[in-house]
């Protein structure tokens, strides 16, 4: 079964789009049920042309009495039951309508809950991500489930950011890459700290991964953590046209894979410019971090270099977040539509975070495994042949295809791709994004189809 995905105001108010989707040569249309902000071109809309979604929304009608603290806020930019009228279209010409779930990804919520949020070892909020150790977080994405399932009635059920999201993330006007920040930096900065999760680290987590966040940095005073505080509704995130979902590299980082102002140059130098002086030392001391400890004299080159030997402790407390929640929304999907397949966006590395959730020893009751096929096709087809590695007898496995820039609109490389995932162990294609693409690029998907098959 191949796949492609759309957003709810891709078919409302258009016609011509549920044959223009049939026409691509899939089986099924992947169609957002719950979406964080973004913005969005819309090309063959007869209504407009770009679409800004300024906060992330449930494209179903909300029913009060269903939800507890967590409530999603409904779109004011298409219907309220947006999502319900774009199902009927797309089935309407035969395709199936599966409901693609982005769960923790929510900047709305996590701005006005700030204490449900992922919080890095310096007490940084990151207000786009709820953090799934808090029993209102696995409510809300438990009752998100249900309602998909109950109201929307899908053909499929699609989980996008079933865990943790982490530092990586398109936002408003990111300005991060000037720090210099490794991939193991990373790794390191999406590991959270909030109230929920500080506890279950081992006791000197958290000032080892300050101390190897500033090994740069001069002396300063010991810095407090300032408990959790309100974040400015300015801090509501959005996302940059084809760059809606981050990839994530093999050390686990999630960083974006088209351009945007977030990218992070692993290859940069990892000594910001205001520290080269101390290198005309002929023994300069050994620098200090906020937390009053000595600095790593050069960075480490992975996580687990960082963690050292708190490493198998630290990466059992993040692997099991994403697998509380997924064992718990897989349960509530089985209970609430016992025949609908559930696939699930995952990457087999444990210290991932972000829309694909990390999954180092597989998930036999989900129905599909889909992994990440955004940056070199080599490096994805690795990650594929290793979630086939932990997939079960009958289960199936995709390859979450990039259709839009960086990549060229042309079949002949598509199809090559799809060759190269195909050996990996795809048996299924997820094809992002055929409301953003342009007819140039859909001619690319239907011709790349039809030459794999």
């Amino acid at each position: 079964m191949n796949v492609a995905y759309v957003y709810p105001w891709d078919i409302v108010g258009d016609p011509s789009a549920p044959d223009r989707l049939a026409g691509l040569g899939v089986e099924a249309v992947a169609l957002a049920a719950s979406y964080h902000s973004t913005r969005a071109a819309t090309p063959y809309h007869p209504s407009h042309r770009v679409l800004d979604v300024p906060y992330p929304a449930f494209y179903l009608p909300i029913r009060p009495s269903s939800w507890s603290r967590l409530v999603p806020a409904s779109p004011t930019w298409t219907p309220q039951d947006a999502y319900l009228q774009a199902r009927d279209a797309l089935k309407a010409v035969g395709l199936q309508v599966h409901a693609w779930t982005v769960l923790t990804h929510n900047s709305h919520l996590g701005t006005v809950n700030p204490d449900l949020v992922v919080r890095n070892a310096f007490g940084d909020p990151y207000p786009y991500a709820l953090c799934p150790a808090h029993e209102d977080v696995l409510e809300y994405c438990e009752h998100l489930v249900e309602e998909i399932l109950t109201v929307g009635e899908p053909d499929g059920l699609i989980l996008e950011a079933c865990g943790p999201m982490g530092f990586g993330h398109q936002s408003v006007h990111e300005k991060t890459s000037g720090a210099d920040w490794t991939p193991a930096d990373s790794d390191l900065l999406s590991l959270c700290f909030c109230t929920a999760c500080a506890d279950r680290y081992p006791a000197a987590t958290q000032d080892r991964v300050r101390a190897a966040i500033d090994r740069a940095h001069p002396a300063q005073p010991t810095a407090t953590i300032p408990p959790a505080q309100s974040i400015s509704p300015a801090h509501t995130s959005t996302t940059t046209v084809g760059a809606t979902n981050a990839s994530t590299t093999t050390a686990g980082t999630t960083t974006p894979s088209t351009p945007t102002h977030a990218t992070i140059d692993p290859t940069a130098p990892s000594t910001p410019p205001h520290a080269a002086a101390s290198t005309t030392t002929p023994n300069p001391p050994p620098l200090l971090t906020t937390t009053g400890t000595t600095a790593p004299s050069t960075p480490p080159l992975t996580i687990e270099e960082a963690l050292g030997d708190l490493t198998d402790e630290v990466r059992a407390v993040r692997v099991d977040l994403s697998n509380s929640l997924r064992h718990r929304l897989i349960a509530v999907a089985r209970r609430t539509a016992p025949n609908t397949p559930i696939t699930l966006h995952a990457n087999p590395n444990p210290w991932a975070a972000g829309a694909f959730a990390p999954l180092p020893s597989g998930e036999p009751g989900a129905d599909v495994l889909v992994a990440n096929c955004w940056g070199d096709p080599a490096t994805d087809a690795t990650r594929l042949a290793q979630l086939k590695d932990l997939s079960t007898p009958g289960q199936r496995i995709g390859a979450y295809v990039l259709a839009l820039p960086p990549r060229p609109a042309d079949a002949t490389v598509l199809a090559d791709q799809l060759r190269t995932y195909a050996k990996a162990g795809a048996t299924e294609f997820h094809l992002y994004h055929a409301g953003l693409a342009s007819p140039q690029r859909l001619a690319a998907i239907t011709e790349a189809l039809r030459q794999h098959t």
